[in-house]
């Protein structure tokens, strides 16, 4: 079946985050896609309403044999099911860590730049924020192990958040630069917890590691979790529903409790059905998908070398995100922000990613191709005479 991505549906006035204006601009922010969703998750949901009782749900063995298949015959990850727990979302996810890694005050490392709630939940669960910025080297990012090091035994570090798929730099860290990590984390004994969500949208030519495999083989298994979802993967964001994997029995007791305690572990009756359908029946939506992506991204990147080559671009490795540098033509963030929003198009401001995107923006190119058409025409008209 052959999908229409090419399809504009009007998403205001529905209480759409990404679609809240009153006027006509362009939203090119916020992490979902403008595309509908494949129509056997679509299809999925139609059969719990027409079956008319909504009551209490739990997850079945056929959902967990989906979420076993996926992820083993993708990337090599070998689940079981009572290595799986289930999660509101990645965020909640990542607030859950401190508590089973870390004590109130304990240091906790993420890198800069990084997806807000990174830096925003270990300052609200009263943990000591460690930063160690990405190094920027041949137009992308890499791991600045030497500063991590040092900043680990400097601050006593105890817990490291890591993003692979990096958002919003796009990076898909390697195996070797992941195990370079693990071993230093080894080294000083500091747990790891990757966030994965971008997993399934790794782009040609690049190939996602799951940190849990590497943590299994360097018999570290019992101080790394996974965090990931279907959500980004299949444009569900607006329905609720991630997963925790860890390998080790103890650990997932520990977490299991703590979400007991937190009242946190469970999924609603349309996500379990929309998780299931999706690992089951959309592996050729996604393949159509990731298609249309990475020629909006060449279009994208086409369009800025033609008409705006002073702003630099890190080209994304995965997902739809594109980080883009505008420092030719602004000289402070808010300033640049607004400079858009004038012009009627709404990119993310990097600064809101930690002092590495000071003059960066975040763009979304999830979206048909003649809305990222107009919206990087008003892109262009924003700068345009800089």
């Amino acid at each position: 079946m052959q999908y229409n991505f090419d399809e504009i549906i009007d998403r205001r006035g529905t209480g759409s985050l990404k679609w809240h204006y009153s006027d006509d601009t362009i939203p090119l922010w916020v992490a979902d896609m403008d595309f509908k969703a494949a129509p056997p998750i679509l299809a999925s949901v139609q059969r719990v309403a027409e079956h008319g009782i909504l009551g209490y749900t739990k997850p079945t063995d056929a959902l967990y044999e989906a979420i076993i298949n996926w992820h083993g015959s993708r990337y090599g990850l070998q689940l079981t099911k009572d290595k799986i727990l289930f999660s509101p979302g990645v965020v909640p996810s990542l607030a859950l860590m401190m508590q089973i890694f870390t004590e109130v005050g304990d240091a906790v490392m993420v890198n800069d730049p990084i997806y807000t709630p990174f830096t925003t939940k270990v300052q609200q669960n009263k943990r000591t924020l460690v930063m160690s910025a990405l190094k920027e080297v041949e137009g992308k990012y890499q791991l600045d192990l030497k500063d991590i090091e040092a900043k680990i035994i400097e601050h006593k570090v105890k817990l490291y958040l890591l993003c692979n798929p990096h958002n919003p730099g796009g990076r898909v860290w390697t195996a070797d630069e992941l195990k370079a990590l693990l071993a230093l984390c080894k080294k000083h004994d500091v747990a790891i917890v990757s966030d994965e969500i971008h997993q399934d949208l790794t782009l040609t030519g690049h190939t996602f590691t799951p940190f849990l495999k590497l943590a299994e083989a360097a018999g570290y298994a019992h101080k790394v979790v996974s965090l990931t979802s279907m959500t980004k993967t299949f444009n569900v964001a607006g329905i609720k529903g991630s997963m925790i994997f860890a390998k080790e029995d103890a650990l997932i007791k520990k977490i299991s409790q703590q979400q007991y305690l937190n009242d946190e572990y469970e999924l609603n009756l349309f996500a379990y059905t929309v998780m299931q359908s999706a690992y089951e029946e959309g592996g050729e939506w996604l393949g159509q998908v990731l298609a249309y992506i990475e020629n909006n991204i060449e279009t994208t990147l086409d369009f800025l070398a033609g008409h705006l080559p002073n702003i630099k671009v890190m080209r994304p490795e995965a997902s739809y995100l594109i980080w883009l540098d505008c420092s030719a033509y602004a000289q402070d963030d808010q300033a640049l922000y607004d400079k858009l929003r004038e012009a009627k198009v709404e990119l993310n401001s990097g600064i809101k990613y930690g002092r590495e995107g000071h003059l960066k923006m975040r763009i979304n190119v999830a979206c048909p191709e003649a809305l990222l058409r107009e919206g990087l025409n008003r892109v262009y008209a924003a700068f345009k005479g800089s």
